[in-house]
């Protein structure tokens, strides 16, 4: 069996990029989310939690789920814990999205969608990026819209992120999501009708 052709999803938070791979999801195109990936295993039982737990002192929940509130005000301004944390969870979201590309198998096309792709080297997994992008005043009402979300943390959480201008000069495709979902459902279209040539 053939593997399918890898698309890497990708961009910064508050792009549209869950909205946008919901859009392949309902082509049709198998898509990997590595941050429900993730919230997996964060959760009770999960593969991650236990050694989180080990690791961070007082950041699992009493269902012995990470706390992820606890946890982000462990790491985020800590670049030392924030790179001991991701060695311990990067190889388990490796692991399943080998699982899930092996599945895939004969499959035309699928799709990792993958938020901090360029800023993990992740685009060498991919045989193409498309990065999601928007205006930066709408990327901004809409992370300060949702709940909890504060200026310094926005601030925080871009600061980690590769600007977006960047990730546009290194896209394969770009699909902007600030002119409504159906322009954007045309330009994932007009992707997978390349990548599926």
């Amino acid at each position: 069996m053939s593997r399918p052709v890898v698309l890497g999803l990708t961009g910064s938070i508050g792009m549209g990029k869950s909205a946008t791979a919901a859009m392949f999801r309902a082509r049709g195109v198998p898509v990997h989310d590595a941050d429900a990936c993730v919230h997996g295993l964060y959760g009770p039982g999960g593969a991650a939690a236990a050694r989180i737990g080990e690791a961070f002192p007082g950041t699992l929940a009493p269902d012995g789920a990470v706390d992820r509130a606890a946890l982000r005000a462990r790491v985020l301004d800590d670049p030392a814990r924030m790179r001991a944390l991701e060695a311990l969870v990067h190889p388990l979201v490796r692991a399943a999205e080998a699982d899930f590309l092996a599945a895939q198998a004969g499959a035309p096309l699928a799709v990792l969608d993958v938020p901090l792709l360029y800023e993990t080297g992740g685009e060498a997994r991919c045989d193409a990026v498309a990065v999601v992008s928007a205006p930066a005043e709408i990327q901004r009402a809409r992370v300060l819209a949702r709940p909890g979300m504060t200026e310094a943390t926005f601030a925080a959480i871009l600061a980690k992120q590769m600007p977006d201008a960047e990730k546009r000069r290194r896209a394969d495709f770009v699909i902007e999501t600030g002119e409504g979902f159906p322009h954007a459902e045309a330009q994932v279209e007009a992707v997978i009708a390349t990548l599926r040539r």
